[in-house]
């Protein structure tokens, strides 16, 4: 769904869609670079990506 280039954008994220109501997940991608997937249920993703989109670009 979505790859946070760190833990800690990763955490803020999962944060906000949380509040949100979301059902979310995170896992590693690559463990070198410290780079997080954010999983949500795929059928949320739509209201997810908008909710997201909101969130990167205020």
């Amino acid at each position: 769904m979505y790859i946070a280039p760190t833990a800690k954008f990763a955490e803020m994220i999962v944060t906000k869609l949380t509040e949100e109501g979301f059902l979310v997940q995170t896992r590693p991608v690559n463990l070198s670079k410290q780079q997080f997937e954010i999983l949500v249920p795929s059928g949320e993703l739509e209201e997810v990506q908008e909710v997201l989109n909101s969130i990167l670009h205020p």
